[in-house]
């Protein structure tokens, strides 16, 4: 348990660092997971559109540092191989 005051404080920005980095995170995989969606129902278009939004969303919390650049930049590749796949 922290002892001083300035480990107190520290200790309560975490817990709201970490409350708003679980929430993006949620909010990512939930795009991510509307791409696969479009993708598995076959339709092109809504999967380019939701790829999109997923993108930003991405980058966002790469750059905040929540998600490392590297594994940001594997899922939009994945995803983007995954709709150029589609037929």
């Amino acid at each position: 348990m922290a002892n001083t005051a300035s480990a107190k404080k520290a200790a309560r920005q975490a817990v709201k660092r970490r409350a708003s980095n679980m929430a993006q995170r949620s909010a990512l995989r939930t795009a991510m997971k509307d791409v696969r969606k479009a993708i598995a129902a076959g339709d092109k278009a809504a999967a380019r559109a939701m790829f999109q939004k997923s993108v930003s969303k991405i980058d966002s919390i790469a750059d905040k540092d929540i998600m490392h650049k590297n594994t940001a930049a594997r899922h939009k590749s994945r995803l983007n191989a995954a709709i150029k796949a589609m037929a």
